[in-house]
Protein backbone atom coordinates (compact mmCIF):
# COMPACT_ATOMS: atom_id res chain seq x y z
CA UNK A 1 0.00 0.00 0.00
CA UNK A 2 2.88 2.30 0.71
CA UNK A 3 3.56 2.49 -3.03
CA UNK A 4 0.14 4.29 -3.62
CA UNK A 5 0.44 6.93 -0.82
CA UNK A 6 1.09 10.86 -0.80
CA UNK A 7 4.70 10.05 -0.25
CA UNK A 8 4.69 7.74 -3.55
CA UNK A 9 2.78 10.69 -5.52
CA UNK A 10 5.47 13.49 -4.30
CA UNK A 11 8.04 10.87 -5.51
CA UNK A 12 6.66 9.37 -8.65
CA UNK A 13 4.88 12.43 -9.94
CA UNK A 14 5.73 15.08 -12.59
CA UNK A 15 6.55 19.09 -12.37
CA UNK A 16 2.44 19.47 -12.55
CA UNK A 17 1.60 16.85 -9.75
CA UNK A 18 3.97 18.26 -7.19
CA UNK A 19 2.77 21.64 -8.08
CA UNK A 20 -0.52 20.98 -7.61
CA UNK A 21 0.14 19.39 -4.21
CA UNK A 22 2.47 22.07 -3.02
CA UNK A 23 -0.19 24.59 -3.88
CA UNK A 24 -3.09 22.48 -2.36
CA UNK A 25 -0.62 22.42 0.64
CA UNK A 26 -0.42 26.28 0.68
CA UNK A 27 -4.49 26.92 0.22
CA UNK A 28 -4.54 24.67 3.20
CA UNK A 29 -1.94 26.83 5.48
CA UNK A 30 -3.34 30.48 4.45
CA UNK A 31 -7.05 29.49 5.13
CA UNK A 32 -6.39 27.72 8.53
CA UNK A 33 -4.36 30.90 9.52
CA UNK A 34 -7.35 32.93 8.32
CA UNK A 35 -10.06 30.73 10.30
CA UNK A 36 -7.32 31.08 13.33
CA UNK A 37 -6.25 34.56 13.24
CA UNK A 38 -10.02 35.64 13.08
CA UNK A 39 -11.57 33.56 15.11
CA UNK A 40 -9.43 34.59 17.88
CA UNK A 41 -9.52 37.98 16.81
CA UNK A 42 -13.81 38.27 17.46
CA UNK A 43 -13.47 36.31 20.76
CA UNK A 44 -11.30 39.27 21.57
CA UNK A 45 -13.34 41.92 19.95
CA UNK A 46 -16.64 40.17 21.46
CA UNK A 47 -15.29 40.39 25.04
CA UNK A 48 -13.74 44.14 24.41
CA UNK A 49 -17.71 45.16 23.74
CA UNK A 50 -18.52 43.62 27.17
CA UNK A 51 -16.26 45.38 29.10
CA UNK A 52 -16.85 48.95 26.56
CA UNK A 53 -20.36 49.21 27.83
CA UNK A 54 -19.71 48.73 31.30
CA UNK A 55 -16.37 50.93 31.55
CA UNK A 56 -17.54 53.72 29.22
CA UNK A 57 -20.54 54.47 30.39
CA UNK A 58 -19.56 54.10 33.92
CA UNK A 59 -16.79 57.10 33.83
CA UNK A 60 -17.98 60.67 34.33
CA UNK A 61 -16.99 62.45 31.18
CA UNK A 62 -16.32 61.45 27.37
CA UNK A 63 -12.76 61.84 27.19
CA UNK A 64 -12.47 59.63 30.29
CA UNK A 65 -14.77 57.15 28.74
CA UNK A 66 -12.18 56.89 25.76
CA UNK A 67 -9.51 56.50 27.46
CA UNK A 68 -10.98 53.87 29.60
CA UNK A 69 -11.63 51.96 25.84
CA UNK A 70 -7.70 51.48 26.14
CA UNK A 71 -5.15 53.03 23.61
CA UNK A 72 -4.85 50.32 21.86
CA UNK A 73 -4.50 50.62 17.70
CA UNK A 74 -7.10 47.91 16.71
CA UNK A 75 -9.58 48.70 19.03
CA UNK A 76 -13.02 49.64 17.16
CA UNK A 77 -14.77 50.56 20.08
CA UNK A 78 -12.29 53.59 20.47
CA UNK A 79 -12.14 54.26 16.93
CA UNK A 80 -15.93 54.76 16.61
CA UNK A 81 -15.94 56.97 19.96
CA UNK A 82 -12.71 58.98 18.63
CA UNK A 83 -14.97 59.66 15.61
CA UNK A 84 -17.80 60.99 17.21
CA UNK A 85 -16.33 63.33 19.48
CA UNK A 86 -14.05 64.68 16.37
CA UNK A 87 -17.56 65.27 14.54
CA UNK A 88 -19.33 66.61 17.48
CA UNK A 89 -16.46 69.36 17.82
CA UNK A 90 -16.25 70.28 14.35
CA UNK A 91 -19.88 70.42 14.36
CA UNK A 92 -19.74 72.81 17.30
CA UNK A 93 -16.49 75.19 15.73
CA UNK A 94 -17.40 78.08 14.44
CA UNK A 95 -15.42 77.87 11.28
CA UNK A 96 -17.56 77.83 8.56
CA UNK A 97 -17.27 74.76 5.95
CA UNK A 98 -19.83 72.44 4.03
CA UNK A 99 -20.66 71.12 6.81
CA UNK A 100 -22.91 73.95 7.84
CA UNK A 101 -25.66 72.83 6.03
CA UNK A 102 -25.95 69.60 7.91
CA UNK A 103 -27.54 69.62 11.15
CA UNK A 104 -25.53 68.47 14.47
CA UNK A 105 -27.97 65.36 14.44
CA UNK A 106 -26.55 64.53 10.66
CA UNK A 107 -23.27 65.76 11.00
CA UNK A 108 -22.54 63.47 14.29
CA UNK A 109 -24.30 60.36 12.31
CA UNK A 110 -22.53 60.78 9.05
CA UNK A 111 -18.98 60.54 11.65
CA UNK A 112 -20.11 57.50 13.22
CA UNK A 113 -21.36 55.98 10.53
CA UNK A 114 -18.05 56.33 8.88
CA UNK A 115 -16.07 54.98 11.29
CA UNK A 116 -18.72 51.80 11.89
CA UNK A 117 -18.51 51.01 8.04
CA UNK A 118 -14.58 51.42 7.96
CA UNK A 119 -14.73 48.98 11.34
CA UNK A 120 -16.79 46.56 9.44
CA UNK A 121 -15.01 46.60 6.93
CA UNK A 122 -11.84 45.61 9.15
CA UNK A 123 -13.88 42.50 10.31
CA UNK A 124 -14.18 41.30 6.59
CA UNK A 125 -10.41 41.24 6.10
CA UNK A 126 -9.90 37.23 5.23
CA UNK A 127 -13.11 36.12 4.24
CA UNK A 128 -12.48 36.70 0.79
CA UNK A 129 -9.66 34.28 0.88
CA UNK A 130 -11.48 31.95 2.62
CA UNK A 131 -14.14 32.19 0.12
CA UNK A 132 -11.99 31.50 -2.84
CA UNK A 133 -10.17 28.78 -1.53
CA UNK A 134 -13.28 26.83 -0.73
CA UNK A 135 -14.79 27.80 -4.10
CA UNK A 136 -11.29 26.98 -6.16
CA UNK A 137 -9.62 23.76 -3.88
CA UNK A 138 -12.17 20.86 -5.61
CA UNK A 139 -11.36 22.42 -8.95
CA UNK A 140 -7.46 22.36 -8.07
CA UNK A 141 -7.84 18.97 -6.83
CA UNK A 142 -10.13 18.06 -9.73
CA UNK A 143 -7.35 19.17 -12.46
CA UNK A 144 -4.77 16.71 -10.37
CA UNK A 145 -7.68 13.80 -11.16
CA UNK A 146 -7.82 14.68 -14.37
CA UNK A 147 -3.71 14.67 -14.83
CA UNK A 148 -3.42 11.28 -13.18
CA UNK A 149 -6.15 9.86 -15.28
CA UNK A 150 -3.89 11.27 -18.58
CA UNK A 151 -0.95 9.32 -16.80
CA UNK A 152 -2.72 6.03 -16.58
CA UNK A 153 -3.72 5.89 -20.05
CA UNK A 154 -0.23 7.02 -21.25
CA UNK A 155 0.52 3.84 -19.21
CA UNK A 156 -1.73 1.99 -21.12
CA UNK A 157 -0.84 3.79 -24.66
CA UNK A 158 3.00 2.81 -23.54
CA UNK A 159 2.20 -0.83 -22.25
CA UNK A 160 -0.35 -1.65 -24.66
CA UNK A 161 -2.56 -3.07 -22.11
CA UNK A 162 -4.45 -1.88 -19.32
CA UNK A 163 -3.27 -4.70 -16.77
CA UNK A 164 -3.89 -3.32 -12.85
CA UNK A 165 -0.26 -2.49 -12.45
CA UNK A 166 0.55 -0.43 -15.00
CA UNK A 167 -2.80 1.54 -13.78
CA UNK A 168 -2.92 1.23 -10.61
CA UNK A 169 0.07 3.92 -9.96
CA UNK A 170 -1.77 7.17 -11.88
CA UNK A 171 -4.96 6.46 -11.23
CA UNK A 172 -4.09 6.05 -6.88
CA UNK A 173 -2.93 9.49 -7.70
CA UNK A 174 -5.79 11.18 -9.51
CA UNK A 175 -7.62 9.50 -6.46
CA UNK A 176 -5.62 11.30 -3.79
CA UNK A 177 -5.34 14.56 -5.33
CA UNK A 178 -9.51 14.49 -5.71
CA UNK A 179 -9.12 14.21 -1.68
CA UNK A 180 -6.46 16.29 -0.86
CA UNK A 181 -8.82 19.01 -2.55
CA UNK A 182 -11.84 18.32 -0.49
CA UNK A 183 -9.60 18.01 2.39
CA UNK A 184 -8.67 22.17 1.92
CA UNK A 185 -11.83 23.22 0.99
CA UNK A 186 -14.32 21.41 3.20
CA UNK A 187 -12.16 23.54 6.26
CA UNK A 188 -12.27 26.35 3.86
CA UNK A 189 -16.09 26.70 3.68
CA UNK A 190 -16.70 25.87 7.53
CA UNK A 191 -14.44 28.47 8.38
CA UNK A 192 -16.05 31.13 5.95
CA UNK A 193 -19.61 30.68 7.88
CA UNK A 194 -17.63 30.37 11.33
CA UNK A 195 -15.88 33.76 10.97
CA UNK A 196 -18.87 35.13 9.01
CA UNK A 197 -20.84 34.76 12.10
CA UNK A 198 -18.67 35.88 14.62
CA UNK A 199 -18.39 39.12 12.60
CA UNK A 200 -21.95 39.99 12.45
CA UNK A 201 -21.86 39.38 16.34
CA UNK A 202 -19.15 42.10 16.70
CA UNK A 203 -20.51 44.39 13.91
CA UNK A 204 -24.12 44.28 16.06
CA UNK A 205 -22.27 44.95 19.48
CA UNK A 206 -20.45 47.79 17.41
CA UNK A 207 -23.68 49.11 15.67
CA UNK A 208 -25.15 49.29 19.47
CA UNK A 209 -22.07 51.19 20.88
CA UNK A 210 -22.26 53.83 18.03
CA UNK A 211 -26.33 54.43 18.32
CA UNK A 212 -25.60 54.98 21.97
CA UNK A 213 -23.04 57.44 21.28
CA UNK A 214 -25.11 59.12 18.54
CA UNK A 215 -27.72 59.66 21.22
CA UNK A 216 -25.55 60.96 23.55
CA UNK A 217 -24.07 63.39 21.61
CA UNK A 218 -27.30 64.90 20.31
CA UNK A 219 -29.45 64.39 23.61
CA UNK A 220 -26.10 64.79 26.20
CA UNK A 221 -27.75 61.68 27.98
CA UNK A 222 -27.45 57.79 27.16
CA UNK A 223 -29.58 55.85 25.34
CA UNK A 224 -32.01 54.31 27.50
CA UNK A 225 -33.22 50.64 27.64
CA UNK A 226 -31.47 47.40 27.56
CA UNK A 227 -28.61 47.80 25.48
CA UNK A 228 -29.45 44.21 23.55
CA UNK A 229 -32.65 45.79 22.18
CA UNK A 230 -31.22 48.80 20.49
CA UNK A 231 -32.84 48.92 16.92
CA UNK A 232 -30.56 48.17 14.07
CA UNK A 233 -31.98 51.95 13.06
CA UNK A 234 -32.15 53.84 16.07
CA UNK A 235 -34.75 56.74 15.54
CA UNK A 236 -33.26 60.00 17.61
CA UNK A 237 -36.00 62.01 17.99
CA UNK A 238 -39.64 61.89 15.87
CA UNK A 239 -38.73 64.10 12.89
CA UNK A 240 -35.49 62.18 12.47
CA UNK A 241 -34.43 58.72 11.24
CA UNK A 242 -30.79 57.80 11.87
CA UNK A 243 -28.70 54.68 10.42
CA UNK A 244 -25.53 54.20 11.82
CA UNK A 245 -24.85 51.17 10.03
CA UNK A 246 -26.07 51.87 6.76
Amino acid sequence: MEQYGIANVWQQGDFITRFIFVFLFGMSIVSWFVILTKGFANRRLEIMGKRAQTRFWSTQSLNDGIEALGNGGDNPYRAIALAGREANEQQVSSEPSLQGSLSANEWVARGLRNAFDEEVARLQNGLAVLGSIGSTAPFVGLFGTVWGIYHALMAIGASGQASLDHVAGPVGESLIMTAIGLFVAIPAVLGFNYVNRGNKRVSHRLNRFAHELHVYFVTGAKARGDARQAPAEPVVNKRSTVNVAA
